[in-house]
């Protein structure tokens, strides 16, 4: 049986972990060992920040909600309590972009809410 060697195989491999960490700092873009770990961090770090990305925004629109309903003399506790109340479902994304693009709309919803 004929010797067969891993150096395409290697190759394939090495070449593949380094086009993944192309933007990576110094040797972590160069040698393939490091550039290994780099990348089994980044993608950990990729994962984690896909979940942390969806809590960055829900408090960005919490923040623009109760900026818009404080304008209008109601804090954004009271405001979302009283939407719960009347049964106005709006989900906050929603609330906020319309907070923010259209305020006639906003104070009407406001004034629903809480009167």
């Amino acid at each position: 049986m004929p010797r067969t060697t891993k150096s395409v195989t290697a190759r394939k491999k090495h070449k593949k972990v380094l086009t993944e960490t192309k933007g990576h700092y110094g040797a972590r873009s160069r040698l393939f060992k490091t550039a290994k770990q780099s990348n089994i961090k980044s993608l950990q770090y990729a994962f984690r920040d896909r979940k942390n990305k969806k809590r960055s925004f829900r408090s960005l629109w919490i923040s623009r909600i109760n900026a818009g309903a404080r304008e209008l003399g109601v804090s954004y506790s009271v405001l979302t309590n009283s939407l719960m109340k009347k049964d106005i479902v709006l989900d906050r994304k929603i609330l906020s972009d319309i907070a923010i693009t259209d305020s006639s709309t906003f104070e009407k919803i406001v004034k629903t809410a809480t009167s």
